[in-house]
């Protein structure tokens, strides 16, 4: 119970754990996603209530495990909704992520989110 996931969870987001490959067939994920978004976001919308959107725009659905490194494009537990800037924010830091050095590379805080 005090111990942190194997993958994923609020140590992952503080401490990265990015170091999966880029895979190649990236275009073959994003096609699967862009050709099932809505049947998706239907599905999701059944267990969770109507898919976020802001002034009449759904919310991007963010791949935790990104596309580009081998994340599952319909995985449920693999996407989130996201409003436009906070998505934004996502694909700027997860390349940092990947990259090495800086944030990443350093640990956070003995116990995140405590408050």
């Amino acid at each position: 119970m005090l111990l942190p996931a194997a993958a994923g969870g609020r140590l992952a987001i503080t401490h990265c754990c990015c170091n999966y490959p880029k895979v190649a067939d990236t275009k073959s994920r994003r096609d699967t996603w862009e050709n099932s978004r809505a049947s998706f976001r239907r599905q999701w919308s059944s267990e969770f209530g109507e898919w976020p959107n802001s002034n009449g725009v759904s919310w991007a659905g963010h791949h935790i495990f990104d596309l580009g490194h081998g994340g599952p494009p319909l995985a449920p537990d693999n996407v989130i909704p996201a409003p436009a800037d906070v998505h934004g924010v996502f694909n700027k830091q997860y390349p940092a992520c990947y990259s090495g050095g800086g944030q990443w590379s350093t640990p956070g805080p003995e116990r995140p989110y405590v408050d």
